[in-house]
């Protein structure tokens, strides 16, 4: 088990090295100057160059990064250009709703795939098949900021069951909170549950098919034993995979997703820092999102390796 997170702690620290000096170096490729963008259009040349100085922008741009990666080791991401506030404190501000949006999104992808993967993957070929395949089609083919507004209006509109401005914190009311979450975390996954039905879907047609089954068939094991104790159990390694790449997926759609359901998430935060040059902003925030996928990522493929032991290092 040691030897096994050592060995994946050893690829995730150097792809968070390289996120943090590709992140750094894309945002000063960008056309423009945030000085310019903060003082408007009344911006001259001399106040320009003021501005800039005060931010240290006219330093060089090795040193500013060096500056910036030995924050970031300290958990130090900078101070905001517009607001002065450090950029781990409005991160921290903004996460609770993003990670509620995603984590919920990703209980009903694993909840909606996983069982139309097990009831398509028993029944290969039958209408019932046909018919839930056709809906993973369609659900990863709409657009999920389209799915959203139908679900606000069917479900807040025109039903009234649910509030259409979703986000409560937790600490202020957890049953509004909880509420508030149905329909963001139904639009992110009932796409995200489209990609591992079809996953699961594959994995249980091969289980079923393999000569293992037809000896426990043979050993007149029950078939809804060899079914859920058996082929499920051999399912599930294909569909840790794809669970990791529906949790990077959902990450970047709740992005959008925010701006339907109104939730003060880091999809905002993000929009308006990259159209006012805050780059300390977009530097934390692409920072963090691509850790929490490095570490989910992480977290499954530690588990993939507990499940198979082909996948463990020798």
């Amino acid at each position: 088990m040691g030897k096994l997170v050592l060995y994946r702690l050893g690829f995730a620290l150097p792809q968070l090295l390289v996120v943090s000096i590709i992140v750094f170096s894309l945002t000063y490729l960008v056309p423009g100057s945030p000085a310019a963008a903060i003082l408007g259009v009344s911006a001259t040349p001399e106040s320009i160059a003021q501005v800039e100085s005060q931010l240290g922008l006219d330093r060089p741009v090795t040193e500013r990064f060096v500056e910036w990666f030995g924050g970031m080791l300290h958990g130090d991401l900078g101070t905001a250009y517009r607001s002065g506030l450090p950029v781990t404190d409005m991160l921290a501000q903004r996460l609770p709703a993003t990670l509620s949006m995603i984590f919920g999104g990703l209980v009903v992808a694993i909840v909606v795939g996983v069982g139309v993967g097990v009831i398509t993957g028993t029944r290969p070929g039958t209408t019932t098949d046909r018919v839930l395949t056709g809906g993973t089609v369609f659900g990863i083919a709409v657009p999920e900021f389209w799915l959203g507004m139908i679900l606000t209006t069917v479900f807040a509109a025109w039903l009234g069951w649910l509030p259409i401005v979703g986000w409560v914190p937790f600490s202020e009311d957890p049953l509004l909170w909880l509420r508030g979450l149905i329909l963001p975390s139904l639009t992110l996954g009932l796409t995200g549950g489209a990609i591992i039905a079809r996953q699961t879907r594959a994995a249980m047609v091969r289980s079923l098919a393999s000569p293992y089954t037809d000896t426990l068939i043979a050993a007149g094991v029950p078939r809804w034993k060899i079914l859920y104790r058996y082929g499920v159990k051999n399912a599930m390694v294909p569909v840790l995979a794809a669970t990791g790449v529906t949790f990077a997926i959902l990450i970047g759609v709740s992005f959008v997703i925010e701006k339907v359901f109104s939730f003060p998430g880091l999809g905002s935060l993000m929009l308006t820092s990259v159209i006012g040059q805050d780059f300390p902003v977009v530097q934390g925030v692409v920072l963090l999102t691509a850790t929490l996928v490095i570490g989910v990522n992480l977290l499954i493929d530690i588990g993939y390796g507990l499940i198979n032991p082909q996948a463990r290092p020798s």
